[in-house]
């Protein structure tokens, strides 16, 4: 069942379809590496972020444990679930939000060491920090662009490694850290490096919405929701309850979609023809274009599938061409072109 009535439906946002799309997308599957959400202020990003979490299935937890282990999932247990004996306590809970405050230290992004306790007791006293909170849950990052790129490296690492390692005078601790991350930024106040865009999955553009009926319709909306929040999340519990079924569906059904040689060819074929540095935007197109068959509930990946997703893809990996301009191509024309079809 989707969650408290503090946070607004996710059905019940008006417009900004990508956003919405890639959000899903990574929720269903995280390896796709999370979503940079560029535009301007008062689209829905971080409404919109909370609104899905409370769709996501609930987690199995170890109890008292710092980094929310998967208690069924022995690899990827900590130091100190490891060393317990007997059957782990297990809890419930949601997928939580968790924000990393935009002057964030490195301490308090990766967490830190007692150096003295190590080196006078051998004692490896760590203290927990946002990446051992973010793990199994949403790490949201405004601003992100803003953030130092040093951090912004070490939140890219841990996303991609699934750990976070911390590393002070020879000492060392490491822990699981698998989030889905989300980041958003204003372009105009300043871009990210292309290493680091790269890093980001899918990317999506997000602007105020210029229809005047669906303006009306975001408004109206709000202020009923502002007046009886209750009564608001009552109205559209039959569209939440049947989202949050779908994406469980769809992340226990995602293993079971098959991705053909052909979409791979055309996936392929895709990057070589817009000049794509690397082969990040290769697997990363496979990952959310699987995500979007289980999504849809079809048992193999189609061009389609391909075709909707590659901008999201794109948007952030396609280089300018001469005078700024990016290099245009119908991109459902090269991939039907490689794959034969």
């Amino acid at each position: 069942m989707p969650g408290p009535a503090t946070v607004y439906p996710f059905t019940a946002i008006v417009g900004q379809e990508p956003m919405r799309q890639a959000l899903v997308l990574n929720a269903i599957n995280p390896a796709i590496g999370g979503v940079l959400i560029r535009g301007e202020k008062g689209t829905a990003k971080s409404t919109a972020v909370r609104a899905l979490a409370n769709l996501l299935p609930e987690l199995d937890v170890v109890v008292d444990c710092h980094f929310g282990c998967d208690p069924h999932d022995s690899e990827r247990l900590c130091d100190d679930c490891r060393a317990r004996t007997g059957d782990l306590p297990v809890a419930r809970r949601r997928m939580r939000v968790v924000e990393l405050p935009i002057n964030a230290s490195e301490d308090r992004v990766v967490g830190s060491i007692d150096i003295e306790a190590a080196i006078k007791r051998g004692e490896k006293q760590f203290e927990p920090g946002v990446l051992a909170e973010a793990n199994r849950n949403i790490l949201y990052v405004d601003e992100v662009n803003l953030l130092d790129d040093h951090i912004v490296d070490v939140l890219l690492d841990a996303a991609a490694m699934g750990r976070n390692t911390v590393e002070r005078e020879g000492v060392s601790v490491s822990h699981p850290s698998r989030f889905i991350l989300v980041g958003t930024m204003n372009p105009e106040e300043g871009e990210l490096r292309p290493q680091l865009l790269d890093r980001f999955g899918l990317c999506v553009d997000v602007q105020g919405i210029r229809d005047v009926a669906a303006r009306v319709e975001i408004v109206e909306r709000r202020e009923a929701y502002e007046e009886d929040s209750d009564a608001f999340r009552s109205e559209w519990a039959a569209s939440e309850d049947a989202e949050a079924a779908r994406i469980a569906r769809a992340i226990a059904g995602l293993g079971d979609v098959v991705v053909a040689r052909p979409i791979l060819t055309a996936i392929a074929a895709l990057g070589v023809e817009l000049e794509v540095d690397g082969h990040r935007a290769d697997l990363v197109m496979r990952k959310a274009a699987q995500a979007l068959a289980a999504y849809e509930e079809r048992p193999t990946v189609g061009l389609d599938d391909v075709e909707h997703v590659a901008p999201m893809v794109l948007a952030h990996r396609v280089k300018p061409g001469p005078g700024g301009s990016r290099r245009s191509v119908d991109i459902g024309e090269v991939l039907r072109g490689a794959a034969g079809a």
